[in-house]
């Protein structure tokens, strides 16, 4: 459809009317966003030509190396965080050495994937946001549609490829980084040696702990982009739209990734 015409409703008379919009509004979002999910899906069989593969990796520079440095920093203090808070309650049992494990199980299955989630949907999100809203309401979606070129193939489907691909790689960084910044606070502030601490990380964490969160960062990377990309072709009103559709996407995004996180961890480790 090329026009982009913002739609009218007649206000609700009522509260059973208000809720009931909201909800219909809801379903018929929840349903745009599951479409366009399964045609970027479909549109990755292109992902090999030239202008696709160009994209895709400019996407992932975006998305991945500009993300590093908030991504590191936000890492390193997460893990020092988690040792701190972990060591302060184990030292009154003398069990302060065990910091090590906490913050590696903790770093893989959930605060890796899950900072990692939330950094990306408000760098990364907001501005996929921001970037198609203008798009949209400047009419350049429309002109891509009267050239024939598929907007869905042209700007989502290289940014969910990407996003598939950095996220879980950024997840595994921030895993690092974490368990990088919970060794510096059991060595310089719990007595705990840099051999103790890597020595209890690794022996009780499992392989499935890594594999469970690489899971969730794949997760959330779909989710960011899917929720990004529609709430920018959503997008009207001019720049007021654009403003609405980033911080909407922000909150959505951030809401959906608290969501299906526990659900993952519902799914693998409660039976």
């Amino acid at each position: 459809m090329i026009s982009h015409e913002p739609e009218y409703f007649p206000p609700p008379r009522n509260l059973l009317g208000r809720i009931g919009r909201k909800f219909l509004f809801f379903c018929r979002a929840a349903g745009q966003a599951g479409l366009l999910l399964g045609q970027a899906a479909a549109a990755l069989r292109f992902i090999w030509t030239r202008r696709a593969r160009r994209e895709t990796v400019i996407q992932m520079y975006v998305m991945g190396i500009r993300s590093l440095g908030v991504i590191t920093i936000v890492a390193v203090f997460t893990g020092m965080i988690l040792a701190l808070q972990t060591g302060i309650e184990l030292r009154r049992f003398n069990q302060e050495v065990n910091i090590g494990t906490a913050v590696m199980v903790s770093m893989l299955r959930e605060m890796g994937p899950f900072m990692t989630g939330l950094i990306l949907a408000a760098c990364v999100g907001s501005a996929m946001a921001a970037q198609i809203g203008t798009m949209t309401v400047s009419e350049e979606i429309s002109a891509l549609e009267i050239m024939s070129i598929d907007p869905v193939r042209f700007l989502v489907m290289p940014r969910l490829a990407a996003m598939a691909v950095m996220t879980p790689l950024l997840a595994f960084y921030t895993c690092i980084m974490g368990v990088i910044g919970g060794g510096v606070v059991g060595l310089t502030q719990l007595g705990v040696s840099w051999a103790a601490y890597i020595d209890n990380a690794t022996r009780y964490a499992e392989v499935k702990d890594l594999y469970v969160g690489l899971f969730k960062a794949f997760l959330f990377g779909i989710i960011i982009t899917v929720v990004s990309c529609h709430e920018g072709f959503s997008a009207e009103q001019g720049a007021v739209g654009v403003g609405r559709a980033t911080r909407q996407s922000v909150i959505e995004s951030f809401l959906l990734i608290l969501v299906v996180g526990y659900f993952v961890t519902r799914l693998f480790y409660i039976t």
